[in-house]
């Protein structure tokens, strides 16, 4: 048993004081570096990202939290959190509509009054169409500089990070929702190369952070009988639900979305998360669906197959030879080759833009924008009046293909430029279109000969080319649809040679096209089962599957030899510190003391003066500090606290005391759980906001009540990989590294942890992981 209790503190902190470490001294002397500061503040850039507590601070609110909730409060809880589930899905599969709505009816005006004008005048059809372009664009970064800034970009790799256990400020906040829908609309609408898909990832997250804190307070958009999840790990699942929404609705693919969450962005998974992801993507493809019957009777204007991503080839190739294997195989390694460039070169330009050019105010990223928009325009308008028109093929009656198009709908055989009405350009009817006719176009069956090599390697060549240029201006983009434009492109191109080479097969060039841009997806962005579910739920083939597989396990492979995945150079580039699901190799080399052995240690006393605690707020960016207080045997460690939880301590002022000691149990229902809660994605409090006049810090503040008693320790000469599997699987923030303990007092094994339920009290859902430990050791005071 432990000795040394302090009968003046009821809430346990005594039975705690000795259990971990001594303090080292100034000077080095006794255990070394046995305790961390916790510079997670210093690792973070600049105040601009924060690390997030999914540990459980089990101080004296909390536990008095726990004891007195009733019995009722676990099915509320389990409830609500099905019930957010379902409002995710449905927020998120509206927010999907509302954006291609938009969308398709913009591009569906601009290509119509495009067409009819050029029937009179190819100038002014071509300046009507330039500004059409030019003035979505602009009402896109307009917004994103002006009023969302962290609406830039696609937002998975901040999602990523979050759920890595990285905040950055504002990337979940209400305006950072309305910038990502309105500005995609402008961006995806006025023709860029850039994709809605990874925005929607975004915004479901968004929908989900501000539904599990009841709203946005900032707006007078909230509501306190929905604030229940106030823990960071809590929202971490509900984002999760959200991101999952995002691929769902985008893709119409509720599978590949559970999948994307899974294999893509969420660091933790456990399997009643699952199930409430997998329930939160079904309800997504109701909404959408439900959505697609509506607009199917003529009421959404524009909208129509064009509308949300289904790329619909079932009536194409239906079996596959042998010799087709090695063609396939060729189309991995292109997609593995070109993704890999693609990365390396968006990381450059991208840094080179942050570095130059965006340092240099909003008007420059404003003008950026309008001038690629400006350029994506031209090439798109112009290179098609270059080509020359071929004549219509003959086609089958029963294919529901029609050549020419008519003007200014979404199909195949686009009549731009041509002299006669039997004849189309195949260059406009990929360039001059929309992404998704275009893809739709690219992957069609029964189309054979339907565009040139020259055709194909012109648009591979400039969509490449403005796709690397676009990404990372200030404006939403994705980069799904890019990829899959790309892909398609040089894998139709292979599938034309293929069909030449093998004249007795029965080839079609249009699921060339799909092997090629799950190729350079996988290339790129290296996903591979998630990846491999959604091209398959989007295309509505099966018997694809094992191609797709082969094409995407050689286009990672190959991929993985140059660089790292595009979120993942990315997140880099932004400064956000991701942890990998491995340790590094050198780790296993290092201990636990090599890598705090250069930190100063920062801490305060139970009882500390209130300026001196504002002396090391003001002097130190820590955001966690050691404890100690002055037992019979000294100086010890009795727990850790949060610089967000001293912050809320100092401006309300309401626990600061005259007496140096110990306070006693009257003051310690002062505060709730949810008073200590930070809002996601805020900046939260700074020392620079709280005024403290002279007589106030002259008092003292018992930090015993607000401290987490019981936070992870682990052993000095543990290896640094151990350390690091513990710190990322448990999604923790901090670890005090001790001394080696003396002795054993116990030792905890699985069959320990097996307690049945309490007749009166029911056991609630408690943070899993997927750690896997044998026993646990049970050690008295170090």
């Amino acid at each position: 048993m432990l000795s040394g209790v302090d009968h003046d503190v009821p809430d346990g902190i005594g039975m705690a004081r000795l259990a971990w470490t001594r303090l080292p001294t100034a000077d080095g002397e006794g255990a070394g570096p046995s305790t961390s500061a916790v510079a997670d503040g210093e690792l973070l850039s600049a105040a601009a990202m924060e690390s997030l507590d999914y540990e459980v601070i089990e101080n004296y609110a909390y536990r008095e939290e726990q004891a007195q909730r009733s019995k009722f409060w676990v099915p509320y809880y389990v409830m609500l959190k099905w019930l957010f589930s379902l409002l995710i899905g449905v927020g998120t599969g509206l927010a999907a509509i509302f954006i291609n709505l938009a969308v398709e009816n913009f591009s569906g005006w601009k290509y119509t009054a495009t067409f009819a004008i050029i029937k009179h005048s190819y100038f002014v059809g071509f300046f009507v169409y330039t500004v059409f372009n030019l003035a979505l664009v602009f009402s896109s970064v307009y917004i994103v500089t002006n009023f969302a800034p962290a609406a830039a970009g696609s937002g998975i790799p901040e999602i990523k990070g979050y759920l890595n256990g990285v905040d950055t400020h504002g990337i979940l906040l209400f305006r950072t929702l309305v910038g990502k829908i309105f500005g995609s609309i402008g961006s995806v609408g006025g023709g860029l190369a850039l994709g809605k898909e990874g925005p929607l990832v975004h915004t479901g997250a968004c929908i989900a952070s501000l539904l599990g804190q009841g709203g946005s307070a900032k707006y007078h958009l909230s509501s306190r009988w929905v604030r229940i999840f106030e823990s960071d790990r809590d929202r971490r699942d509900l984002v999760t639900c959200g991101c999952a929404a995002g691929v769902a609705a985008a893709f119409r693919a509720p599978v590949g979305g559970v999948l994307f969450a899974l294999e893509e962005v969420t660091s933790w998974w456990r399997s009643h998360l699952m199930w409430r992801v997998f329930f939160t993507s079904a309800v997504v493809a109701v909404v959408v669906r439900s959505a697609m019957n509506w607009c199917n009777s003529g009421k959404c204007g524009h909208f129509g197959a064009g509308g949300f991503i289904i790329w619909d080839i079932s009536g194409g190739q239906e079996d596959y030879s042998y010799q087709e294997l090695f063609p396939m195989a060729i189309i991995g390694v292109i997609g593995g080759l070109l993704g890999a460039l693609f990365n390396q070169l968006t990381l450059y330009i991208t840094k080179w833009r942050r570095t130059y050019l965006h340092k240099k105010g909003k008007r420059v990223q404003i003008f950026e924008a309008c001038l690629i928009s400006l350029v994506t325009s031209t090439i798109s308008f112009v290179l098609p009046l270059l080509r020359k028109c071929s004549p219509c093929p003959q086609l089958d009656t029963n294919s529901g293909i029609e050549c020419p198009h008519p003007p200014g709908t979404d199909g195949n055989f686009v009549n731009f430029y041509c002299s006669k009405d039997r004849e189309y350009n195949d260059l406009a009817t990929i360039f001059f279109n929309t992404q998704d006719d275009a893809i739709r176009n690219l992957f069609s069956a029964k189309t054979f000969h339907e565009y040139s090599a020259q055709s194909l390697i012109t648009f591979l060549v400039m969509f490449y080319s403005l796709a690397v240029v676009t990404f990372g201006t200030a404006v939403p983009a994705g980069q799904f649809v890019p990829g899959i434009m790309i892909g398609s492109t040089y894998g139709r191109l292979v599938g034309m040679f293929v069909v030449k080479f093998y004249k007795k097969l029965n080839i079609e060039e249009g699921t060339y096209a799909l092997l090629g841009a799950a190729s350079f997806l996988g290339g790129s962005m290296r996903m591979t089962v998630s990846l491999c579910v959604i091209m398959v739920e989007i295309t509505n083939n099966l018997k694809l599957l094992p191609l797709i597989m082969l094409v995407l396990l050689v286009s990672k492979a190959v991929g993985d030899f140059f660089n790292e995945g595009l979120y993942e150079e990315q997140a880099r580039l932004r400064g956000i510190p991701l942890l990998d699901s491995r340790p590094k190799q050198v780790m296993r080399n290092m201990n636990a003391r090599d890598a705090c052995k250069n930190q100063k240690v920062v801490c305060l006393p139970r009882v500390s003066r209130v300026v001196d605690i504002v002396s090391v707020l003001r002097t130190n960016k820590h955001n966690g500090f050691p404890v100690v207080d002055r037992g019979l045997n000294g100086e010890s460690v009795i727990g850790l606290i949060l610089r967000s939880h001293l912050l809320v301590l100092l401006q309300a002022k309401v626990d600061f005391q005259n007496s140096p000691f110990p306070c006693g149990p009257g003051v310690l229902n002062r505060h709730n759980l949810s008073d200590f809660v930070k809002p996601a994605s805020s900046k939260g409090k700074s020392i620079d906001d709280i005024h403290l006049t002279e007589d106030e810090l002259g008092l003292y503040l018992d930090l015993a009540p607000f401290l987490n008693p019981s936070p992870y320790v682990v052993p000095e000469d543990m290896s640094l990989a151990k350390v690091y599997n513990l710190f990322r699987q448990l999604g923790l923030r901090h670890i005090f590294v001790v001394p080696r303990p003396s002795r054993v007092v116990g030792l905890i094994t699985r069959k320990d942890l097996l307690l049945e339920e309490d007749s009166n009290n029911v056991m609630a859902e408690l943070p899993s992981t997927s750690v896997s430990i044998t026993g646990l050791l049970l050690v008295p005071a170090w």
